[in-house]
């Protein structure tokens, strides 16, 4: 559906380069990076509101690297909406059709499916002034969609919305890609959203992509050690390896050596997620071969959940409900078990 050859955009104190991309019909995919990764770059670059120095961007087998943004079937959506606050939602929604010059007697019917799809149809008379937040936000993916555009863009749609609204929008977001089966690249600086909505992800830094996979990919197997801090694996250490037999291997990590499978040798670095880790007040009985004793040396609340720092040493961060914390009466100073099994060490 898209194709992103060799593109390169320069403008001046940022360069995005050496972006290549295969984006396939109906897929929802993500562009996740940090801020000032380039990300909002890329996807006005797609929508032709930059110039393109080298490389090419085909979409639905045509090259539309340079065409102007009215000519390249695309929908874009911004963080802040940007609705026209003189003109009521449902005018708001018909102008994309009205620029086309889409027949007068086709508008409405138009306007008013797309009403329906949003669930905005009791919005419609009302003006953008009114409306919340996360209104605001159906009304400027109706305006995208009702053009019927081949790509959606969305460039951080959600990041204005607060907890309760924006986790509402992550379930419609995926209804509507559901229901209208639109291609739609999504940026975000947010994981949770980007595991919660993308068939697949690309992880951009620097103005490169480092990585592109499920976000089962990047959160489990990220090949870099940016990519496992921006995946939050919290875990993250460097070692070397020397083989154990069987397949398995030793990572030595600085007085310790943890059990992994891999077939890398020498200097790595590895990764582990606090979740994979489980602890206990005493050794469990347990297929896992990596168990280690510690002290817990701090507890960061996160309201459901706690983060629990062991250090053996090193310190291992480890993730437990706050009803677990109860029960194994878990506080500074105590003495406890860190339990994970080698296939949760991952090595790059």
């Amino acid at each position: 559906m898209i194709a992103i050859k060799d593109l390169k955009v320069d403008l001046g104190d940022f360069l995005l380069r050496d972006i290549n991309l295969d984006i396939e019909q109906g897929e929802y995919f993500i562009v996740l990076g940090p801020t000032g990764a380039g990300k909002t770059v890329l996807l006005e670059a797609i929508a032709g509101l930059y110039p393109v120095v080298e490389g090419e961007i085909w979409t639905d087998g045509r090259e539309v690297t340079g065409l102007n943004p009215e000519k390249r079937g695309v929908g874009i959506v911004y963080q802040d909406q940007i609705l026209f606050p003189h003109l009521s939602v449902k005018e708001n929604i018909s102008f994309g059709l009205k620029a086309m010059k889409c027949p007068t007697r086709d508008i409405k019917p138009r306007v008013d499916s797309m009403a329906e799809v949003l669930g905005i149809t009791h919005l419609l008379g009302r003006s953008p002034p009114t409306l919340s937040g996360g209104e605001s936000q159906k009304v400027a993916l109706a305006r995208a969609l009702v053009t019927e555009p081949a790509v959606l863009l969305l460039d951080e749609p959600l990041s204005a919305l607060d907890p309760e609204t924006k986790e509402r929008m992550q379930r419609e977001l995926a209804e509507i890609h559901r229901r209208l089966k639109v291609t739609i690249i999504h940026v975000t600086h947010d994981f949770e959203e980007a595991v919660a909505l993308g068939h697949r992800v690309a992880v951009l830094n620097d103005g490169r992509i480092v990585q592109v996979g499920t976000p089962e990919d990047i959160l489990r197997q990220p090949n870099s050690e940016f990519i496992a801090r921006f995946a939050l694996s919290r875990n993250i250490f460097a070692g070397e390896v020397s083989d154990a037999g069987n397949g398995d291997a030793f990572i030595d990590i600085g007085g310790i050596k943890l059990m992994g499978i891999t077939e890398l040798r020498g200097r790595v670095h590895l990764s582990l997620r606090p979740e994979d880790i489980l602890i206990s007040r005493e050794p469990l009985q347990s297929t896992a071969r990596n168990s280690l004793e510690g002290t817990v040396t701090n507890i960061a609340d996160r309201g459901a959940v706690m983060y629990v720092t062991v250090s053996v040493p090193p310190d291992f961060i480890c993730l437990i409900t706050r009803q677990a914390l109860k029960e194994l009466d878990l506080r500074k100073g105590v003495k406890v078990w860190t339990t994970f099994k080698a296939s949760a060490v991952h090595i790059f």
